[in-house]
């Protein structure tokens, strides 16, 4: 009976090796990497990576161990990761067509689906992209329109800083101020400060943001089955998403009750009229879903980057104020105190653009991009990366190398002039990205930085609230954010 019973125990356990033996084989067979992959942390079996961080700072330090490009495996999904200004330019720019695609994120899937601008790929996404630029352009007239526009809200948001008699928190203030340049471009109208609608779609937007750097949105994207049951804030960034979907919903709602074909009156119209023209073309996905995310696309890049950029830039400007000072000195000799800023005084102000640039690259705020996926097979840095790899790009790398920059880990305007004192560009300086797939709204950023900027530092001097510590190490969501902070304002 007990040899019996013991030979029955053996059986069971034999069969529980051989199915682990099995599983681990398919495993290995399945995440075999092809000769001349690039290397990586060692992968433990089934689960992969899975204990390694996504953040950027981890990211540079296995990039110091296996090099410039290497690879991590989350699970069963491998990414390649390519750091450093000469590996990235190669990759972007050199490069320009083999990294050209976007992969499937689960975490963002669930939402777009792979419809928009952002997530789209092929043709669909070409068409969609085309589409955008142009009309974004048009509804600008030339960036005149857009000029006014960001004057007139430059107005708007100083008064609103007037009006605070202690120290707040400007983050509202300023994500409304440029949500409504993009608003005006899109919905053909900008929001009230205090519209409690808009700030609550704001609001979602900002949290959406923060939540998508979780760690449970990182494991999300691992296991996307078992954590579509499994509560936390990624659910909260799903439900999110849906409010703001609800709200564009209702904006495309009724543009369709008063549109007319023969007058667009803003992107949205526009987009409408493509719709009639393009049915005979589905794969070009001109559709209202398309629209709906082709809008939150606009909206949240038009919104999220640049408002956390002027952010960043109060809050250095309060940590140097002896660098705000010489700003305002430039902003009182170009400009003065009489007449609002505009484009054409860029080019006499070259320490204001190098501050700018400056806070930029300090700022890093999206320092591992978006995702990207080889659109063909290719080599890079000697090592093979077959077509439909993952990869990401380190723009934290660029923008903190080493080797291009003199003082990387120092805020330094310096960066950004010549022996003259004159602007100047620099190689390295990417913090919208590069190639086919940089941020379509790098020239609206860039107008929205230098007007909003020289307005509010024309009209006001900038310092902490008493006794509150300031932290430049900022959060990290899928943007990388300063942390809440409160400002005082002196009309100057």
């Amino acid at each position: 009976m007990i040899f019996h019973n013991l030979l029955d125990y053996l059986d069971f356990n034999i069969g529980l090796i051989g199915i682990f033996v099995f599983l681990l084989l398919t495993d290995i067979i399945k995440n075999k990497k092809p000769r001349d992959f690039p290397p990586g942390p060692w992968r433990p079996p089934f689960v992969g990576n899975i204990f390694t961080g996504v953040d950027y700072k981890t990211i540079e330090k296995l990039a110091e161990k296996h090099g410039e490009v290497f690879s991590v495996t989350w699970g069963s999904e491998t990414t390649v990761f390519i750091s450093g200004h000469k590996m990235v330019k190669e990759a972007l720019v050199t490069k320009l067509d083999s990294f050209a695609e976007r992969p499937v994120i689960p975490l963002f899937d669930k939402v777009y689906k792979g419809r928009g601008v952002s997530m789209s790929n092929g043709y669909g996404w070409k068409m969609q992209r085309k589409f955008a630029i142009t009309h974004l352009r048009y509804f600008g007239e030339a960036k005149k329109n857009l000029e006014m526009s960001i004057q007139q809200e430059s107005v708007f948001l100083c008064e609103a800083f007037k009006q605070e008699r202690s120290p707040f928190n400007p983050q509202m203030y300023l994500n409304t101020a440029v949500s409504n340049i993009i608003s005006a471009l899109i919905f053909g109208h900008r929001f009230d400060y205090h519209d409690e609608r808009f700030l609550n779609v704001l609001q979602w937007d900002i949290d959406a943001v923060i939540l998508a750097g979780s760690s449970h949105a990182h494991l999300y994207n691992i296991f996307p089955r078992l954590f579509d049951y499994i509560p936390g804030p990624h659910q909260r960034m799903f439900n999110n998403y849906s409010k703001i979907i609800e709200f564009l919903k209702d904006e495309i709602r009724k543009h369709k009750e008063n549109w007319d074909p023969s007058d667009p009156r803003d992107y949205i119209d526009a987009y409408l009229t493509e719709m009639e023209k393009k049915k005979t073309d589905p794969e070009a996905g001109f559709n209202i879903e398309t629209l709906v995310f082709s809008s939150l696309d606009l909206f949240e890049a038009g919104t999220e980057t640049t408002s956390t950029t002027i952010r960043w830039a109060l809050l250095y400007l309060i940590k140097y104020p002896q660098i705000q000072k010489k700003v305002q000195a430039e902003i009182d000799r170009v400009i003065g105190q009489t007449r609002q800023p505009n484009l054409d005084d860029r080019a006499n102000m070259p320490y204001t653009e190098a501050v700018i640039h400056e806070i930029q690259r300090m700022g890093n705020i999206a320092p591992l991009g978006f995702p990207r996926r080889a659109s063909k097979d290719t080599t890079l840095g000697g090592y093979f990366i077959p077509k439909g790899t993952s990869v990401t790009v380190s723009l934290s790398s660029v923008l903190n190398d080493k080797s291009e920059w003199e003082t990387p880990d120092t805020f330094n305007p310096g960066h950004f002039l010549d022996d003259q004192g004159q602007f100047r560009k620099r190689d390295a300086f990417m913090p919208f990205s590069a190639g086919r797939r940089a941020c379509l709204g790098e020239p609206l950023a860039r107008m929205e930085l230098f007007l909003f900027l020289t307005a509010l530092l024309q009209r006001f001097t900038f310092s902490p609230e008493p006794g509150e510590e300031l932290s430049l190490e900022g959060q990290l969501g899928f943007t990388k954010a300063p942390g809440p902070y409160h400002l005082c304002v002196s009309p100057r």
